[in-house]
């Protein structure tokens, strides 16, 4: 690939997936100049707040490995200086890993500019290169063409032949509803709801995101009604409301 400036391909490990309320742990930075020399660089970071363990069975990073790093806002400055005038690289990095970076620096008082940055995205070419819409998945499992796609009768029909296709190619596969279920829509068995809003610590529900992240549902309730108020109206999951709809009534879930 041809290089006019250097490119830094780097990759986040974070103690979650909100730019806004996660943080870094980890950083890892490629960094190739026009002339193909290569430079590795790694940093374990102290992200100041709790991993939770769903993430450390992840990315295998626990509150003990990072306890003596330091905090990104001590290597700021290192790093900025090992990006400057460089292009950036990475796997889902418009998503995640860019907008997870700007927020640590602007955390840091650092302002990280993205202008006359390229930047390449290797997920967006694999999903514009290797579609992944129905038709494309009909193509593949059942080696058929989607003449009428999106036409709702056809996509349900379509579908169902790509699930037996997918049945047929993976032997692998739970062949029962329930057991399809559960590797469709995997649950970390310290959640308290169906998407991990909530979850289990010591015994309570504690909230599982945003700037309350980690706060006790039980103390919400004595010292703020109006956040919880605010989850049943907003858009959250309806099992989500539910525990917190009852939890204002003073009925809390019974520990698993």
């Amino acid at each position: 690939m041809q290089l006019t400036k250097p490119l830094v391909v780097f990759d986040i490990e974070a103690t979650g997936i909100s730019a806004r309320s996660d943080r870094i742990v980890e950083l890892a930075i490629l960094k190739i100049m026009p002339d193909d020399r290569r430079e590795m660089h790694t940093f374990r970071i102290n992200p100041g707040i709790p991993i939770p363990p769903e993430t450390t069975a992840i990315h295998g990073i626990s509150d003990e490995d990072v306890a003596d790093c330091p905090r990104f806002e001590e290597i700021a400055g290192k790093l900025l200086k090992l990006l400057e005038d460089c292009d950036l690289c990475g796997y889902n990095v418009l998503r995640f890993d860019i907008p997870m970076l700007t927020e640590e620096f602007a955390r840091a008082r650092i302002t990280f500019k993205q202008t006359g940055r390229r930047v390449i995205d290797a997920q967006r070419i694999y999903h514009r290169r290797e579609p992944r819409d129905l038709a494309a998945a009909l193509s593949f499992f059942c080696d058929k063409e989607h003449v009428d796609a999106h036409g709702a009768e056809a996509d349900v029909r379509a579908t169902y032949e790509v699930l037996e296709g997918q049945l047929d190619k993976y032997p692998d596969l739970p062949h029962n509803v329930e057991e399809l279920d559960a590797y469709c829509n995997p649950t970390d068995p310290s959640w308290a709801d169906r998407n991990g809003r909530l979850r289990w610590s010591n015994g309570e529900v504690v909230i599982n995101f945003g700037r309350k992240k980690g706060m006790n549902l039980k103390q919400l309730v004595r010292d703020d009604k109006n956040f919880l108020k605010w989850i049943l109206k907003s858009d959250f999951p309806e099992d989500t409301r539910l525990i917190v709809q009852d939890a204002l009534k003073g009925v809390f879930p019974e520990p698993r």
